[in-house]
């Protein structure tokens, strides 16, 4: 029999051997209940405390990483916008001075054409000058017509015509050729051929016909019958110029008014009376040195048109590499958009990421949350018959949960 003590009443009562054993399997299954219960609670709280502290730590990490990938997107927008500014100011710079050279070439260019018309303009007044002189020159020969017309009598017209050469114009023309044309191997030949040089080259050459014919003369013959011969033999002797010194046709108000212009028949050939030789002479002697002079300005100044085109080249080739290094420049920049945007939607990307792993997340720590004892048995008779053994429940539990 065994003694037991009520730890309310305090009475004693006794009980056999039976009841003491159905007694103490009772308080021992209530102790092992309990401190089951309590063993389960407190790996519960730590599984839940950990779970905690684990989405805790991987918000801060997901936190920091967003934060780093701002801080670079920052850093490579701040890098573009400062790329895009440097490449603005150099454009505006190339600008300015594109500005600034083409109206330094354009005040240049004035300058130079200024200076071009004051030129053309003085030799414009010394050409009138000349000119001038040269008409008084004529009036006065006019004055001499009926005077060299009677001393003709005595005197053939060539003699005439190399005396007053030799006398008046050999001085001034001390290189100058002059002399009867004796050449007729090409079949014809002219009276006179006169050639002059300038600086080592020939500037003009005249090929001379003269014609005389006393009133006595049975036939009678007109200046343009030797026009045709005159042209013939100005082209063989390689003549430009081609004159007929002529008294035919004596009441002819056209030859006895001045130099006959007959380019319209031939070309560069003048019929004149004996008067007018020397200075017809003098007329084409002047011209032809003013052409030297008039194709050495054109050179020159052909030149310095080169020059502005060459300029006007270089001008077009900056514009040409401006526009392309500008066109560079902005597919640079859009370059540089683009792969902004391309990091945008990166970021993007890692943002929708972060959310859906968040979302799993959740959905982990609330099946975490509804985890229980009967949960993760169920199905499972072995781990089922190992929990209800130390509950020392000899009845099975039902599998109505799931």
């Amino acid at each position: 029999m065994k003694e037991l003590k009520c730890p309310k009443c305090g009475n004693v009562f006794t009980v056999d051997e039976s009841d003491y054993v159905a007694l103490l399997s009772q308080v021992k299954n209530r102790e092992f209940e309990a401190e089951l219960s309590r063993r389960v609670h407190e790996l519960e709280q730590n599984s839940h405390a950990r779970e905690q502290a684990e989405r805790a730590a991987e918000t801060a990490r997901r936190q920091a990483d967003q934060l780093r990938l701002e801080q670079q997107y920052n850093q490579q927008l701040q890098a573009l916008q400062t790329q895009i500014q440097s490449l603005q100011s150099q454009v505006a710079q190339g600008e300015q001075l594109k500005q600034i050279a083409v109206m330094e070439l354009r005040q240049k260019a004035i300058s130079e054409y200024a200076k071009k018309d004051q030129e053309l303009a003085a030799v414009r007044s010394q050409m009138e000058a000349q000119v001038n002189a040269l008409k008084e020159q004529v009036a006065y020969y006019k004055d001499l017509k009926t005077r060299l017309s009677t001393k003709m009598v005595g005197e053939t017209l060539e003699q005439h015509c190399s005396t007053q050469f030799n006398q008046l114009l050999r001085p001034i023309l001390p290189t100058a050729y002059f002399e009867k044309d004796n050449d007729d191997s090409a079949g014809s030949k002219g009276d006179f051929i006169f050639r002059d040089t300038y600086e080592g080259q020939e500037y003009v050459s005249i090929m001379f016909e003269m014609k005389n014919e006393m009133d006595t003369t049975a036939t009678k013959h007109k200046n343009e019958d030797f026009l045709k011969k005159l042209d013939e033999d100005r082209r063989k002797k390689n003549c430009e110029y081609a004159v007929l010194v002529s008294l035919l046709e004596s009441d002819s108000e056209l030859y006895n008014g001045g130099i006959v212009d007959m380019s319209h028949r031939y070309p560069k050939m003048y019929v004149i009376r004996p008067q007018f030789f020397i200075p017809l002479i003098t007329l084409l002697v002047q011209t032809s040195k003013k052409t030297i002079d008039y194709q050495r300005q054109l050179a020159i100044a052909q030149s310095q048109s080169i020059d502005v085109t060459r300029f006007e080249d270089q001008l077009a080739e900056f514009k040409d590499k401006f526009g392309r290094n500008y066109r560079l420049a902005a597919e640079k920049f859009q370059s540089a958009i683009l792969e902004i945007d391309k990091s945008i939607a990166h970021l993007q990307k890692i943002k929708e990421a972060l959310i859906g792993s968040e979302n799993n997340l959740r959905l982990a720590n609330d099946k975490a949350e509804a985890l229980t004892i009967k949960r993760l048995t169920y199905g499972n008779p072995t781990m089922k018959a190992k929990f209800d053994e130390l509950r020392g429940d000899n009845h099975p539990s039902e599998d109505s949960e799931e």
